[in-house]
């Protein structure tokens, strides 16, 4: 995969742009604002979809497979992601012929230009943050431009261009990218160390999220709970910090928390209190919801506004997301990729399926992340859910490891009763629907491709019986 270049120039006018990789969740959403923008889109990508076929209705010429041949002439810039081969023949062609090579997030840059940019950066819980602000401000009727990892429910889309001067973003902080932009207001859900394979050791990760934080032009909202958000907090320089959280003496402190099919609470802000919606399941998003609240009033809107206003919230995509029910199963699918993440994700399903039991299928995101954390998921699955599937690893960005396999998480297992290794997806989905039962959920879990796999459990509910 190749490194990207964030020192690249970006140039100040962009009439002409090509995307490789088009068709991606994230690719797609800045293609689209490109269109919104008048830049003349093009782009490829290894297969057509629906995704495709949307923004080749909307003017963008989009050839399938990888060519050189789909690069045009005259272009002003390449949009790629960390992905990304070296040896992409179109991206060898960019470079050879000078055309500036741009990674996703120097594109959001140009697009955040002259905004009021609001970044949300942290481990856990960016893209239902972001969703909860976007819609947050909507309801103030403030039409702010955004960027998310995930669709938004009501909305329908994962990104629009806005026509206000507010631009509400999901920061990556996996390659250093989230640097790249000029932030109004920096809002940090949470830390856990990850991504050392780019940072190298956790303090140039923990320095990294400080430097995010200083930068911001306005103020820095941040979890007053999350003991690597308190570890960073004690890096910052920052002259306005604004923090979220059960911890006595937080800015906008959470007095009580209520679970259930949606979940709530009241927060409390210079001594007044306001009950706040989540707008979906689980403790975590209650705090997300403070979260949100803190920013908006970062901003300077009133707290009963925003509370009022993040009530509309209804979710955003993969995120315990259904996709369908048969014979009284009902199927999810979510983005948890990481423990803390499959922990909050199938803490927050118990709250909504009663008596029922949890059958989760875990596809292992990253080799190194798994090598490194095989235990720690084994130990979650275990502990939450009432039986695990296990598919094998999808590589992503990184090169396989020898001996690195699915097998690793599945033979942590203290009980193998609880737990089937089973690399062969069509087996996989077979042995999720063969367990369950009327009242039962089945949940898939990773960022990798896994919800691909929907399709097959929901044939194969059609045809069990379950045990």
């Amino acid at each position: 995969m190749i490194e990207p270049d964030l020192t690249q120039p970006i140039p100040e006018t962009i009439e002409r742009v090509h995307f490789i990789g088009i068709g991606g969740s994230g690719m797609s959403g800045i293609a689209h604002m490109m269109l919104d923008a008048g830049i003349a889109v093009s782009g490829s990508d290894r297969s057509g979809s629906a995704t495709v076929d949307r923004l080749v209705e909307r003017g963008a010429r989009v050839g399938i497979g990888h060519d050189a041949a789909h690069l045009p002439a005259d272009v002003d810039a390449v949009v790629v992601t960390s992905a990304l081969w070296p040896d992409n023949p179109e991206l060898v062609a960019a470079r050879d012929r000078g055309v500036p090579v741009l990674h996703r997030s120097q594109a959001l840059h140009v697009l955040a230009r002259g905004k009021r940019v609001v970044a949300v950066a942290g481990a856990h819980g960016k893209t239902t943050t972001t969703g909860m602000l976007v819609v947050g401000l909507h309801g103030l009727g403030i039409d702010a431009g955004f960027v998310n990892g995930g669709v938004i429910a009501g909305l329908d889309v994962s990104s629009a261009h806005g026509t206000s001067d507010a631009f509400v973003l999901e920061a990556d902080e996996s390659d250093g990218s989230f640097l790249l932009y000029d932030v109004a207001v920096a809002l940090i859900t949470n830390i856990d160390t990850d991504h050392l394979d780019h940072y190298g050791t956790a303090a140039a990760f923990d320095a990294a999220f400080a430097e995010f934080a200083d930068r911001a032009s306005e103020a820095v909202v941040i979890s007053a709970d999350d003991p690597g958000a308190q570890r960073v907090r004690a890096l910052m320089r920052h002259e306005r910090v604004l923090t979220f959280g059960e911890a006595e003496g937080a800015d906008v402190r959470i007095v009580e928390i209520r679970v259930g099919a949606v979940a709530s609470c009241t927060v409390e802000i210079a001594g007044e209190r306001f009950e706040l919606e989540a707008g979906v399941p689980g403790r975590h998003n209650a705090v997300n919801a403070a979260g949100a609240l803190a920013t908006l009033v970062a901003m300077g809107v009133a707290p009963v506004d925003g509370a009022r206003a993040l009530a509309a919230f209804r979710g955003t995509g993969r995120r315990f997301e259904l996709h369908g029910e048969r014979r009284g199963v009902r199927v999810f699918d979510d983005y948890a990729h990481h423990p803390a993440e499959v922990d909050a994700a199938l803490t927050a399903a118990r709250t909504v399926i009663g008596d029922g039991r949890i059958i989760a299928i875990h596809q292992p995101h990253l080799y190194s992340r798994t090598r490194d954390m095989a235990g720690d998921f084994a130990a979650v699955y275990e502990r939450v859910a009432d039986h695990t599937v296990v598919l094998d690893v999808y590589g992503a960005r990184e090169d396989p490891i020898p001996g690195v396999t699915g097998a690793l998480v599945a033979e942590r297992f203290a009980d193998p009763e609880d737990v089937d290794f089973l690399p062969d997806w069509q087996q996989a989905a077979e042995r999720a629907a063969a367990i369950a039962r009327e009242g039962d959920i089945i949940v898939t879990l990773s960022c990798g491709d896994v919800y691909r796999i929907i399709p097959q459990v929901l044939s194969a509910l059609e045809v069990g019986d379950g045990e």
